[in-house]
């Protein structure tokens, strides 16, 4: 008896040690993410959920100031740039950075060359709309999400857009308007806007300043598509 009561418990302990702890599950396990925001903006609350959500993701974030050295970027696996930044202070502060980025500031997609620099033409914003339409239901930026119209809102709410160059994965578009696309990505040495390359994973998601909140289920399983794709393209 003795005997197989030793052998269970040296069976449950070679059982636990080879199974990965909680945590190591968590897609942004082992992933760190500098999300940056302006600190003194009214919508810094949003910000602060949104790093909550990220964390309870696995991923370990460090909110930063836009006003603050880009510099700082290379030493994370992601970079996250709010639209809560004011964009005519950052411009193409990150352009060049050598890891994968996602932001939801359309008035930042020209000056990071992920479209061309005409507001109202290569970007803009739809300021009432809940509905998106999928069109690339297989890449892993749909998160699963079927082809066709999804409600990325709750309620009507601002939805930024851009019109991406011809190296871009166009995941969604405004609905009833296949020529604003609200979630799109490009792959690291993808032309971007012109002869632009990308120089790491780079995606963009159609959030607002204090939109996250509105995100419906499915919403939400597309933005943290978008994140987990981009910070699973690497340094």
């Amino acid at each position: 008896m003795q005997s197989l009561l030793r052998f269970l418990a040296v069976a449950l302990m070679a059982f636990a040690f080879t199974q990965p702890a909680a945590a190591d599950t968590q897609p942004g396990a082992g992933k760190t993410v500098l999300m940056v925001v302006r600190m003194q903006g009214k919508s810094l609350p949003i910000d602060k959920q949104i790093v909550a959500h990220l964390e309870s993701r696995g991923y370990a974030v460090t909110l930063y100031d836009q006003y603050q050295p880009a510099e700082r970027a290379k030493d994370f696996d992601l970079v996250v740039l709010s639209s809560t930044v004011r964009s005519r202070d950052l411009l193409g502060a990150y352009r060049n950075v050598p890891v994968p980025l996602m932001t939801w500031e359309n008035d930042l997609l020209d000056d990071l060359a992920m479209t061309g620099k005409r507001l109202g033409t290569d970007f803009g914003m739809v300021e009432k709309e809940h509905y998106l339409w999928m069109v690339n239901a297989p890449h892993p930026l749909s998160g699963g999400v079927p082809a066709g119209v999804a409600v990325g809102y709750a309620k009507d709410a601002p939805m930024g857009w851009g019109k991406p160059g011809l190296g871009a994965n166009i995941i969604a578009s405004v609905a009833g308007d296949p020529t604003k696309a609200t979630i799109f990505g490009y792959e690291k040495g993808a032309t971007m806007d012109y002869e632009t390359l990308a120089p790491a994973r780079r995606v963009f998601f159609f959030l607002d300043n204090e939109t996250f909140p509105n995100l419906t289920s499915t919403g939400r399983t597309l933005f943290d598509a978008a994140i987990d794709w981009a910070a699973a393209g690497g340094k």
